[in-house]
């Protein structure tokens, strides 16, 4: 049996921690031995998968600040994954064959450090020193180590994956020292499970009070509540849209705002009360419903509800957000560019658009005027996502890769 030990800093509710999770089920279901490591894991706010006892979720160094007087989050979050690294090498006594690790790639020496040489598998969703803005002199000296260390490190993998051919040209334009490092492309899996209850129950028990009466036509924006995510691109389409209808046509447009949000995380705090804020000024109050850290029901209930999604990033490395709207039959409106290139088929289960709200809002009007071509794309996109994005052929790559570190 393999042994195969997961190593995540934070264990919420994002893309990042769905495919960890989804990896952990994938290869536990091919007989392997795995446990997920991490520094942070709130059992009212993760994916109900790491509350299953046989997943074995270990939470070390959570004590560990996770910034210093609101700053320096970057260097936090190293040091956390250093500790748990630490931990897990020197003081578990956990005996392992593989480590999986992704997002902090500063563990990788660390792990080196074992006894017996253990192989490390890194999972790279994006380079991190590409999500930070570099606004001043200062942040640029703080950073300019954190990177040099991110591309060191990340290079002393034994093996490095992405999740889309896209990441895979920014590693390369990103990591030049790295030329001679191999990236193979796994993209990222749905776990179908919580998906395929009977939609009667999932809609019963999943939107009961969310959605004003008398809505026809809902449209869903799901991501975290952070900046770079460009959320007030779905208002603003919205906006946009209801200026080129007639009043009784406007009265059955509905907006829900969902995503991922931690109290704890001053973004998502201030950046829930921006879009609230924006919702206003466009005078879109009782057009818009904001929902935070939706539960599985919730989500599964508003995707199979929705006339389309909403997928506002730019430049997004891949986006699991399109994937789970496809397998639900819910056409895709997305920023050309990104992952979203590789998993929506423009036209044929949405559209690709431009970063705007007026092209957003043409792409929402003609789903909104053709209920029968939602439908098309609805069927389309769960076709699209049972070929090329399946749990199946995701645990088979995955099992592959980690076989051929231990062989």
């Amino acid at each position: 049996m393999v042994r195969v030990v997961f190593l995540h800093p934070d264990l919420g509710i994002g893309g990042a921690e769905r495919l960890v999770v989804d990896a952990a089920v994938a290869l536990r279901s091919r007989g392997c031995s795995v446990q997920i490591w991490t520094a942070h894991h709130d059992p009212t706010h993760c994916f109900s998968e790491t509350l299953d006892p046989d997943l074995n979720v270990v939470c070390a160094g959570d004590w560990l600040p996770t910034s210093v007087f609101g700053y320096l989050h970057a260097l936090c979050a190293y040091l956390r994954m250093i500790y748990v690294a630490l931990y897990l090498v020197f003081l578990s006594g956990v005996e392992y064959d593989v480590v999986f690790c992704d997002q902090v790639s500063v563990c990788i020496p660390v792990l080196r450090l074992s006894r017996q040489r253990k192989k490390v598998l890194f999972y790279c969703h994006f380079p991190d020193q590409l999500l930070t803005q570099r606004g001043s002199a200062l942040k640029k000296l703080y950073r300019a180590p954190i990177d040099r260390l991110e591309e060191l490190t990340t290079g002393m993998a034994d093996m490095v994956l992405v999740n889309s051919c896209f990441t895979a040209v920014v590693f390369r334009e990103t990591f030049r020292s790295l030329d001679g490092v191999q990236t193979d492309v796994l993209y990222p899996s749905l776990n179908t499970h919580s998906f395929d209850r009977p939609p009667e129950e999932q809609l019963e028990q999943g939107l009961g009070g969310l959605i004003p009466e008398g809505v026809s036509c809902l449209f869903l924006s799901l991501n975290r509540y952070e900046r770079k995510k460009s959320l007030g691109l779905a208002l603003e389409g919205l906006s946009s849209l209801k200026t080129r209808l007639a009043t009784g046509d406007q009265a059955g447009l509905h907006l829900v705002v969902a995503g991922g949000y931690d109290g704890r995380v001053a973004e998502n705090v201030q950046h829930y009360a921006e879009l609230k804020e924006l919702a206003a000024r466009l005078g879109l109050e009782d057009s818009v419903t904001f929902l935070r850290s939706p539960s599985d029901s919730q989500k599964v209930a508003l995707l199979r509800g929705s006339a389309c999604v909403l997928y506002t990033p730019s430049r997004e490395h891949f986006g699991i957000v399109p994937v789970e709207a496809m397998y639900c039959c819910c056409p895709v409106i997305a920023v050309r560019s990104g992952g979203p290139l590789e998993s929506v088929g423009d036209g044929e289960t949405g559209f690709l658009c431009e970063p705007t709200a007026e092209a957003f809002s043409l792409a929402m009007e003609k789903l909104f005027r053709d209920p029968q071509l939602r439908r098309d794309m609805g069927q389309a996109g769960r076709r699209r996502v049972q070929e090329k994005f399946s749990l199946e052929a995701f645990s088979d790559q995955l099992h592959g890769y980690i076989l051929r570190l231990t062989q």
